[in-house]
């Protein structure tokens, strides 16, 4: 598997990502497993997640099941949670079911980072990402009719550096 530098670090993920948004739905735990194994086995080292997954539906009942299975794999497989490349997601507003639809702030990113390590029973994340940032855009399962002209530049810059600010500290 041939594998690319990821952005300016020097860490290397596979030019492949073993995607789970359906873990813990329409993909049992040991099914789960066998696939994250099968990856590695195989030179995937790169696996996306996120703290609403599983999707599919998405429902206030398996919200963070994902994580949880990705956890229970790295529990059970310490010595290899250095193989894996992990990403997960703060979901971001809109979304009752997490966080009351609060949108991505220093108050929430700290909480929700704190719940993806739980889960992922980790003590690092190697790639966090926002899944649907404040400053707008066509966000999947809400808004398709997106007016980028609606926001405040001003506004949006600032919560971006709150926003990189809250990391940085993590």
């Amino acid at each position: 598997m041939r594998k690319k530098q990821m952005g300016r670090t020097d860490v290397m993920v596979s030019e492949l990502c073993l995607g789970t948004m359906t873990f813990g739905t329409q993909t049992a735990q040991d099914e789960a497993h066998a696939q994250i194994d099968l990856s590695l086995d195989r030179g995937v080292n790169f696996i996306d997640t996120a703290e609403i997954y599983p999707v599919n539906p998405v429902s206030k009942e398996t919200i963070g099941r994902t994580e949880e299975i990705i956890g229970n794999w790295i529990a059970n497989n310490q010595t290899r949670r250095s193989d894996v490349i992990l990403a997960t997601k703060h979901s971001g507003e809109g979304l009752a079911h997490v966080r009351d639809g609060a949108p991505i702030s220093a108050a929430t990113i700290a909480q929700t980072i704190e719940g993806n390590l739980r889960r992922l029973k980790t003590d690092y994340i190697d790639l966090y990402q926002f899944h649907w940032p404040n400053r707008g855009s066509y966000m999947f399962r809400k808004n398709w009719a997106y007016e980028p002209g609606g926001f405040s530049r001003d506004e949006v810059i600032e919560n971006m550096h709150e926003c990189l600010a809250a990391l940085q500290v993590r």
